[in-house]
């Protein structure tokens, strides 16, 4: 792990990058102290699917049906 302030960094970014993404990695710091690190990126290997859920969730018939309960709730005077 290399560590360099931030102003080298500005200086040799193109190196720097060249770098990490070669499989190293670098370490960024302000003052002395580590800041963030430069590493390579690796993309995900599985794409998000939508409708993973599907079949597994079940929502009753009446869901949407508007209860006595919740309508004398909401009627309430204030």
């Amino acid at each position: 792990m290399k560590v360099i302030n931030v102003q080298n960094a500005k200086t040799h970014l193109s190196r720097l990058i060249d770098e990490a993404a070669a499989g190293g990695e670098i370490v960024i710091g302000k003052h002395g102290k580590p800041m963030v690190r430069l590493s390579s990126y690796a993309p995900r290997k599985e794409r998000w699917r939508l409708g993973g859920l599907e079949e597994k969730i079940r929502i009753a018939p009446d869901f949407d049906e508007e209860g006595p309960r919740i309508n004398r709730l909401f009627n309430q005077d204030s």
